[in-house]
C-alpha cells in the first residue's frame, strides 16, 4: 500500500516549500520531494550565487573608480577570485540549509529525497517507495539549455550551473547568448579580469527590450573592455590546445574568436522529460512546459504545476506568485489567475535595468498609442552624486486615456526604483494622479513624476 498524503509537493525550488507550509499550517498531511539541493535553481545555481558574485564585481569596479571619489588606494586593486567564490559558496550552503531545515522540521509535512515519476494519475514512486495524494504539485524548475551546435560535443562548455564550480578566473571567457544571463556574467567577469567576448545570434543585444535600451547596454559593456560580436548566425565550436574557439558568420569581425573557457547562455528547459508524466494524464506542450489553465491546474484536475516548468515566468518572483495563487484559490476560494500578473523583471547588469509592464515596442505591437517619457541618468542628482550616470529613465503612458503602461528603467537603483511603478501599472493609475505623490530626495525614484512632464508620441 502506498503512502498517502492530502498533498504531495515535488519540487523545493521558490514555489513548493512555502505552499508545503502553507498547506500543512490549514491542517493537510504534506509529503515534500527533493532530488537535489534544497532551494532549487534561484538558491543553488541562480539568484543567490550570481547576485552575491555581481556584489563582488562591483565592490571591484568601485574600488578601481576610488580616486574619482577622493579616495586614494594604493597600487590596483587585486581581485581574489578563490575568495569570491568562497563567499559565494557560504552565502547558498546557508539559504540551502536553512530551506532544508525549514522543510524537515516542518510539522505535518514529511521529506522525501530521490526522484519522483508517476506511476498513475494520483501517485508517484520514489526510491521503490510509492507516495499517493489527492492533490499534487510539481514544482520541478528548469535547467540550461544546451543547443544543437556544430562541435559543441568535444568542445569543453559551461553554463551557469557550472560557472558556480569554477576553481580559477577565465583568462578569455566566450559568451554564447547576448541576453540576461549572458550579459551578467560577461560584465562580472570583466570585472573580476576576464577578458570577455559576447556573441549574439540576433542583431542586438537583449532583444526582447527597445532598440535604445539595447543600444545603451552595448555601449557600456564596451565601454568596459567586453568586446560584442552581433549577428553570429552560424556558430560552431571547436577545442583547441588553449581552450575553445567559436567560428562566426558575423557582418562584421574574423570569422573565429578564440578563449579559454566557453559559456552557454542561450535559454532554458523545463525538468519534465523523466517524470512520467504519460501516465498521469498531464499535458505538455511542444518545448516539454507543463500545459496549465488560468489557475495553473494540469489536464490531470489532481495535478498543479509552478514555476519554471510551467512556461509562465521564469523568474523566482513569478514562481513564489504561483504558490500565492495556488494556495489562495485552494485555501480562501480567491479565483485567482496567473494571466492577471504584469509582467515585472531585472536585468542584473550594472547599471541594472528595471522593467515593469509594457515597453514602448510591446505597446506599439498591440496597437496602442502612446506618448513616450524619457530623462538621462545624467539628470537625476542622486546618480551624479553617486557618479554613476549611465543609463535613463523610459516610461509608457497611453495616449488616450493617460494611463501608466510600463516603464524600462536602466540606471542606478532602477532594479529597486521601477517598484514606484508596479501598483501604477496594475492599478492603471493616470500618469497625472501618478505625479501628485510626494517622494524623498535624494533617489531615483522621485524622478519618475517628472520623466513624465515632457511626454512625446511614440513614432
Amino acid at each position: 500500500m502506498p503512502a498517502s498524503f492530502d498533498a504531495l509537493v515535488i519540487g523545493t525550488g521558490q514555489a513548493g516549500p512555502a505552499l508545503a507550509a502553507r498547506l500543512a499550517g490549514a491542517g493537510m498531511s504534506v509529503a515534500v520531494v527533493e532530488r537535489a539541493k534544497f532551494g532549487g535553481t534561484c538558491v543553488n545555481d541562480g539568484c543567490t550565487p550570481t547576485k552575491a558574485m555581481v556584489a563582488s564585481a562591483y565592490a571591484a569596479h568601485v574600488a578601481r573608480r576610488a580616486s574619482a571619489y577622493g579616495v586614494r588606494l594604493q597600487g590596483e586593486p587585486r581581485v581574489d577570485f578563490g575568495a569570491v567564490m568562497a563567499r559565494k559558496d557560504a552565502i547558498v550552503a546557508k539559504s540551502s540549509r536553512g530551506v532544508e531545515k525549514w522543510m524537515t522540521g516542518l510539522k505535518g509535512a514529511k521529506v522525501f529525497r530521490g526522484h519522483a515519476r508517476f506511476i498513475g494519475p494520483d501517485r508517484v514512486r520514489v526510491n521503490g517507495e510509492e507516495l499517493a495524494a489527492g492533490k499534487i504539485f510539481l514544482n520541478v524548475g528548469g535547467r540550461p539549455l544546451v543547443p544543437d551546435m556544430p562541435g559543441l560535443a568535444e568542445a569543453p562548455t559551461l553554463t551557469n550551473q557550472s560557472m558556480m564550480t569554477l576553481a580559477a578566473l577565465p583568462e578569455h571567457l566566450l559568451v554564447v547568448g547576448g541576453s540576461y544571463i549572458g550579459l551578467e556574467f560577461g560584465q562580472m567577469m570583466r570585472r573580476f579580469g576576464s577578458r570577455v567576448t559576447v556573441i549574439e545570434m540576433g542583431p542586438r543585444l537583449v532583444g526582447r527590450e527597445d532598440e535604445d535600451v539595447s543600444a545603451a547596454l552595448k555601449e557600456i559593456l564596451e565601454a568596459e573592455g567586453i568586446e560584442v560580436r552581433l549577428d553570429a548566425k552560424c556558430i560552431s565550436a571547436r577545442k583547441e590546445a588553449g581552450g575553445v574557439s567559436v567560428g562566426l558568420d558575423c557582418k562584421e569581425g574574423a570569422p573565429r574568436d578564440s578563449g579559454t573557457h566557453l559559456l552557454l547562455a542561450v535559454g532554458r528547459v523545463p525538468n519534465t522529460e523523466d517524470l512520467g508524466l504519460e501516465l498521469a494524464g498531464v499535458r505538455m506542450d511542444a518545448r516539454g512546459y507543463i500545459e496549465v489553465d488560468e489557475a495553473l491546474q494540469t489536464s490531470n484536475p489532481r495535478v498543479w504545476a509552478l514555476g519554471d516548468c510551467n512556461g509562465k515566468g521564469a523568474f523566482t518572483h513569478t514562481a513564489y506568485n504561483d504558490y500565492e495563487i495556488v494556495a489562495d484559490n485552494l485555501l480562501n476560494g480567491a479565483g485567482r489567475k496567473w494571466t492577471d500578473r504584469v509582467p515585472v523583471y531585472a536585468l542584473y547588469t550594472d547599471p541594472p535595468l528595471g522593467r515593469v509592464g509594457m515597453s514602448e515596442a510591446e505597446a506599439r505591437k498591440a496597437g496602442i498609442s502612446v506618448l513616450v517619457g524619457k530623462r538621462p541618468m545624467t539628470r537625476v542628482a542622486r546618480a551624479v552624486e553617486k557618479g554613476e550616470t549611465l543609463g535613463f529613465l523610459k516610461i509608457c503612458v497611453e495616449a488616450s486615456g493617460g494611463r501608466i503602461l510600463g516603464a524600462s528603467l536602466l540606471g542606478t537603483g532602477a532594479d529597486e526604483a521601477v517598484h514606484s511603478l508596479i501598483d501604477a501599472v496594475y492599478a492603471k493609475t493616470p500618469y497625472k494622479e501618478f505625479q501628485r505623490r510626494v517622494r524623498i530626495h535624494p533617489t531615483v525614484s522621485e524622478l519618475l513624476p517628472t520623466v513624465m512632464e515632457d511626454l512625446k508620441p511614440s513614432p
